[in-house]
């Protein structure tokens, strides 16, 4: 029997609600998975992408997860990743640089061992460079079980954009699993005789994660072949994490703030996130009235949402509860060029003074425009029409130079090394 703990979508660095709290907390969580995977002595602790919130992690993101990773090596427990759409560049990745550093291991075409699984990887594919994958894998003889790791939407979850009939049918492996992240809802289902399953995030990173977090726990039997041999479970981290208390309050005729207030204070709200919902037919409320309540009773963050249409001179619905992942999912939609999401994170992101915003902006544009020049070939050559699927799945071995400017207070690759 070989058991393995399937997490990803950890996120670490996110300053969630701008809470220096609950940038905290991401890493705590991605912590309690190694010290649970420690004490469980697993196999493996394979992480289905974005390790991290955001391609340029601070200093003491970084150091955070190097400690934790350094424990799992010290445990003799490998960390076996792929690359989330979050964290991914065009260059080497952080992951790079954590194998260089014996404390990680990139999947990819070839198999990695865990006694008899054979655990391959994909990283996050856009959808507009799909069609060039073939989805080629090197076979393993000495394989019970093979499991994909990737990082993606995938059918027949939620906001699917991946085909999971499509892999099956185009691998040259026949998977007994899938193990994938990017949606943050655990879940298992059967495809083709496969199992795909969601194991979540390990934290909340937006008001609709209402279920509590976790991570799966896969067990490998070799002496069952196939996908009956497999068995996944979900375990709760919901002891460690940060407490949220969802408060919904439906208004009668009538009713205003001082009922949402009675309401939001029958609960516990010490240090905890919480998020208000409110819906019904009663009077207008300001909702910066209603979190000052609640921050008052001891709560690290408070966040209201009207769900109502209130008629003034316009119908408008304002919706307080998490305006940085709503234009993160946004941003991540539109699948922007690396250097137009440079440019969201320096002037949305808070990641640069303001007073060095323009200059540090002007600095992308013109850094953009330059490699376009000196490398007038470039751009076909990593075009959709001629990338080959080697070079989507396949490692990059070189990390990206480091950034000259100097402005934004955040380390590279190279840096590190």
């Amino acid at each position: 029997m070989t058991r393995v703990i399937h997490t990803g979508d950890t996120h670490i660095g996110y300053q969630q609600y701008h809470s220096p709290a609950r940038r905290d907390d991401f890493l705590n969580a991605f912590e309690q998975v190694v010290d649970d995977a420690i004490e469980m002595d697993v196999g493996a602790v394979i992480h289905a992408g974005d390790l991290f919130h955001d391609r340029r992690p601070e200093l003491p993101d970084l150091l955070g997860t190097l400690s934790a990773l350094r424990e799992l090596a010290s445990a003799g427990i490998p960390f076996l990743a792929v690359v989330g759409n979050h964290e991914s560049t065009r260059g080497g990745q952080w992951l790079d640089l954590f194998e260089r550093m014996d404390l990680a291991v990139r999947l990819g075409s070839e198999p990695v061992l865990v006694d008899d699984v054979a655990i391959y990887g994909l990283d996050h594919v856009p959808v507009s460079r799909r069609d060039d994958l073939d989805y080629e894998f090197t076979p393993s003889e000495d394989a019970a079980h093979t499991a994909l790791v990737s990082h993606g939407l995938f059918t027949p979850f939620a906001h699917a954009n991946w085909e999971t009939k499509t892999v099956l049918a185009e691998s040259n492996i026949d998977f007994d699993a899938i193990l994938v992240g990017d949606n943050h809802a655990a879940g298992t289902e059967q495809v083709d005789d496969t199992w795909i399953t969601y194991c979540g995030s390990t934290e909340r990173a937006s008001a609709s994660e209402r279920d509590e977090r976790g991570y799966n726990v896969v067990e490998f039997d070799s002496e069952t072949a196939g996908p009956a041999g497999v068995d996944i479970r979900q375990r709760s981290l919901a002891t460690q994490t940060r407490e949220f208390v969802f408060v919904s309050v439906d208004l009668s005729a009538g009713e205003g703030s001082s009922r949402v207030r009675k309401k939001v204070g029958e609960y516990d709200l010490d240090e905890a996130v919480v998020i208000v919902e409110i819906t019904g037919d009663g009077e207008p409320v300001t909702p910066a009235t209603v979190e000052a309540f609640a921050l008052d009773r001891g709560a690290l963050v408070a966040r209201v949402t009207d769900r109502r249409e209130i008629e003034t001179d316009t119908e408008l619905s304002v919706s307080f509860a998490d305006p940085d992942a709503a234009v993160d999912e946004k941003i991540r939609e539109l699948e922007l060029s690396e250097t137009a999401i440079d440019v969201d994170e320096t002037v949305r992101a808070s990641k640069v003074a303001d007073s060095n915003v323009r200059t540090r902006v002007k600095q992308l544009v013109e850094a953009s425009v330059d490699s376009s020049e000196s490398s007038p070939d470039k751009s076909a050559e990593h075009s959709p029409e001629t990338t080959s699927s080697d070079e989507l799945t396949n490692k990059s071995k070189e990390p990206p130079a480091a950034d000259a400017s100097g402005t934004d207070g955040q380390l590279s690759l190279e840096d590190l090394q």
